[in-house]
């Protein structure tokens, strides 16, 4: 097999954005897809496209694991092609749906986990390396106490144990849904990009302000420039 020799910075603006962004229930996760700026196709698993009345984005509505993956067939060649941004809503619903089917077949609730565990990776990582394509991928927060200081933690929230924790290592970037009154007292939300005592994130471009706007074209922008 030949060697096909190219730069990190060709690698990196050839591949697309990948990101996750979880928050809490109407933090503004859907609406969210509406700010790509771009040719985008949301697939939602969540019957939750009331928010994007006011748009009008291509839409794949999927209430099963394997529609999911049809989906996919669907993005990865023909027709699909043409989008630049392939939104998921959401991951944590997929999984939920997955893991319901899993017990219906597995006895063993230990076994049902690992196979949703592994499906879940195996969706994942096939939406996340479409070549060319930028994949944002949002999740419901989960919200944890740390015994130890009584402080709370956040992050992607999934079914079981296995699939939450590795979350992080799948994405370019991290982000949490933050929604903030400023001074005039009107809601702000805002995407935080760095890991804190509290909130798990990340931003591998190194480029982002700890808190960006939540629009997807201007972390685009900013990132690519």
């Amino acid at each position: 097999m030949a060697i096909k020799l190219t730069t990190t910075r060709e690698a990196a603006q050839s591949n697309g954005i990948k990101m996750l962004v979880y928050g809490g229930a109407g933090s503004g996760k859907t609406t969210l897809a509406s700010t790509t700026g771009a040719n985008a196709l949301i697939i939602s698993a969540e019957s939750g496209l009331m928010s994007l009345r006011d748009h009008d984005i291509d839409a794949i509505e999927v209430s099963s694991f394997d529609e999911v993956f049809e989906a996919y067939k669907f993005v990865e060649s023909g027709d699909g092609t043409k989008y630049d941004w392939i939104c998921l809503d959401s991951l944590s619903e997929i999984a939920e749906t997955c893991l319901a089917a899993e017990k219906k077949t597995n006895q063993d609730p230990r076994a049902a986990y690992g196979e949703t565990a592994e499906k879940m990776l195996r969706l994942i990582k096939a939406f996340r390396d479409l070549p060319g394509r930028n994949i944002y991928m949002s999740a419901k927060m989960s919200r944890d106490k740390d015994e130890s200081t009584g402080a709370f933690l956040y992050g992607a929230m999934m079914p079981g144990r296995q699939l939450g924790p590795q979350l992080p290592y799948l994405f370019d970037l991290v982000c949490a849904m933050r929604c903030e009154t400023n001074p005039e007292g009107e809601s702000v939300r805002s995407l935080q990009t760095f890991k804190d005592l509290q909130y798990d994130c990340k931003d591998r471009s190194g480029v982002l302000d700890s808190f960006e706007s939540a629009n997807l074209s201007l972390i685009s922008s900013k990132i690519n420039q």
